[in-house]
């Protein structure tokens, strides 16, 4: 399968990454367990961007995220309410997940959901985030997700996960079988 064209974000997130590798996913199902997989390297303090048109998946992969960290409550958009927060069922970091789609400022206008006060006891997933919520962590999980636009009912998407920071040096495409895109 070849490698689609990274989005503009992707393309722009790169500029400042340590790693960055493409994934193929072929179904929700897909979707939710690469969400499960990526709660396995995620710990306490990290921050996860979510970039992706309505409907790309972002939701879906967060609650395979919360699968995966093994947090209370249904993992569900939080458009209308901006964040959800999680707490986690055993000993792991609480999940605290935002939707910025409404939000129009930069960081200034999320300081009222004191995500710098939660991001070193949890994990912070940001659905919507570019150009609001960089400047919380120089260290970051970009997670970049393309689908077929238009009238279309295809459940392929194309995941570019880019790791910036000295956090993510340790990012490998190996890691990710039997997600990762050859040739990318």
């Amino acid at each position: 399968m070849e490698a689609p064209h990274n989005s503009p974000a992707a393309e722009a997130a790169a500029g400042t990454a340590s790693v960055s590798l493409t994934l193929a996913v072929e179904s929700p199902e897909q979707m939710q367990a690469l969400g499960r997989r990526i709660a396995a390297v995620l710990r306490p303090g990290d921050l996860v961007m979510l970039t992706g048109e309505l409907g790309a998946g972002k939701t879906t992969l967060t609650r395979g995220l919360g699968e995966g960290l093994g947090v209370r409550g249904a993992v569900t958009s939080p458009t209308f309410v901006i964040a959800r927060v999680h707490p986690p069922l055993g000993a792991g970091p609480a999940l605290v997940h935002v939707d910025a789609y409404r939000l129009g400022g930069g960081l200034d206008e999320m300081e009222d959901l004191d995500l710098d006060v939660s991001l070193p006891e949890s994990v912070v997933v940001v659905e919507w985030g570019d150009g609001k919520v960089e400047e919380l962590s120089d260290d970051r999980l970009q997670v970049l997700i393309d689908r077929a636009v238009g009238d279309t009912d295809d459940e392929r998407r194309t995941v570019t996960l880019v790791g910036v920071g000295a956090r993510w040096a340790g990012l490998r495409t190996e890691s990710w079988i039997p997600w990762a895109v050859a040739g990318a």
